[in-house]
Order: structure tokens, then sequence, then C-alpha cells
């Protein structure tokens, strides 16, 4: 079934409405008419089946038949710190990584940073970056749309490390010496038990380098702020396959895939 994300206010109790694109989607597209069902998300975890009760070009109004209780959202938040890659290469990170069930994006200028970052075009890109993630998150029926933070600085990245349970810094001679994402976990599987913060998921932080990977430097900059390094595996993956690859890891680990 066809799944939107609406802004709160569009969604209440009773009442759904979906404008602009999705209204247009929702009319041309799919031919809607009344008595048509779809999926409504406010993008903070409320879904809801909703009929349509009038079709217009450009507003489609729905009743809320009732709301769903199950939820398709990761039992670990996982952001994906990605340095800015060559190309549209972020936008593949993005739209896998969605699919895989990151919960935000945080794009970043590391010093192999082979992308010349253009602040001119920031609101242009970032806009194209959230609706790939918004796409993605609908295609994959997600309950919520993973934020695409603006590009920052490598310094401000590891000042923002003390917001998570636990930093996974991927680094690719971890990789050669064996040291993997399931030893890691398994050193510090206390931090993600969720004992001292009941009601919230675990937050992890996924940090991937350039194509360059990172400098030695930087890796150990990254180790004095907090973070655990971590391999992927001994091969050696492109960095917008490093991400999807982690996220859906971390999934199995989390019991996300069964046991």
């Amino acid at each position: 079934m066809q799944r939107y994300f609406v802004s709160p206010e569009r969604m209440s109790d009773r009442a759904v409405i979906l404008t602009d694109e999705d209204a247009r989607h929702f009319a041309r597209v799919l031919r809607g008419k009344p008595g048509d069902r779809f999926i409504a998300c406010d993008g903070a975890g409320r879904d809801a089946l909703a009929e349509a009760t009038r079709v217009g070009p450009d507003a489609v109004e729905a009743k809320v038949v009732r709301f769903l209780t199950e939820s398709n959202e990761p039992p670990w938040a996982v952001t994906v710190a990605q340095s800015l890659p060559k190309g549209d290469k972020m936008e593949t990170v993005i739209q896998k990584g969605t699919e895989t069930g990151a919960a935000a994006f945080w794009p970043f200028v590391s010093r192999r940073t082979v992308v010349e970052y253009d602040g001119a075009k920031e609101t242009r890109r970032l806009a194209r970056w959230r609706k790939i993630a918004k796409e993605a998150a609908e295609q994959a029926h997600r309950s919520a749309v993973p934020e695409v933070a603006p590009v920052m600085a490598w310094k401000e990245l590891i000042a923002r490390f003390a917001l998570f349970d636990l930093v996974l810094f991927c680094y690719e001679e971890e990789g050669r010496r064996g040291r993997g994402l399931r030893t890691v976990l398994a050193e510090h599987r206390e931090r993600l038990a969720g004992g001292d913060r009941p009601g919230r998921r675990p937050r992890l932080l996924i940090v991937i380098g350039p194509e360059g990977g990172f400098t030695a430097e930087e890796a150990e900059e990254a180790a004095r702020a907090g973070a655990v390094w971590t391999g992927l595996g001994p091969r050696t993956l492109r960095t917008e396959t490093a991400a999807p690859a982690a996220l859906a890891c971390l999934a199995y680990e989390s019991g996300e895939m069964g046991r």
C-alpha cells in the first residue's frame, strides 16, 4: 500500500491532508479516488491507515481509519557520518542507507575528501538529499524519514561523538587485522543494553571515510574523542558501499533479522 509522509500539522487524530507532490502523485499517478486507502506517517513514528474523501489536483483530504501499532524502525538508532564522496555517490548512500535503516546522515569533509565543497550549492543539494531520503523511506515502508544534516567539518563531527552510546570508526586497517563489527559490538554490548535510558533506543554513529580513506592522524583523533575502531571485513569496500554494508550488519546484530 502506498505510503506518504506528511507534516504533523496535516495529520490529526481524525484526518489527513496530502499536498503538493504527494497529492499530485495520488491523483495523477495512482489515479486515486474517494474511498481509496493509503498509509500516512507523520515522520515521528505515528502511522495511520487513511481513506480518501476528496481528491483534488493539489490536495487530497482523507479520514483516519485507524492508527497502526506496528513499527518498521530498527531497535538501534544509527547515524551515518559519511565523508563527502565524488559525483552523485552521496545520493546512493542516502537512498540505500535509508532502505537499510539509518536514522540520520551527517555528511562531512575530511582530509582526503576529493570533492571541493561549494557552500553556494548547499541549499539546493541538501534539499535534493532530503527528498531522496523521504522517497526511500516511503518505498521501504519506514515510519520515520532519516534526518539529513548540512555538511560539517571534521572537527565539528568529532565534537559530537559524545551524543552517542557507541561510535564506530570504520578503518580498513582494522579489517585487515580481522577485528570487525561483531567483535567490537561484543566488547561494548553493555553500552547498548539500555538499562539507563528506558524508552530510548541505543544511539550509534558509524563513521565512513572518503575514497582515499582516513589518515592515521584522523584515526587517532577519532579514538581520542571516544570512537572505537572497527573493520568491515578483509576486502576494501567502495565508500558508497560501506554504510549500507555496516547497517545490514548492525541490523543483524541488533536482532532485527531474527535470531
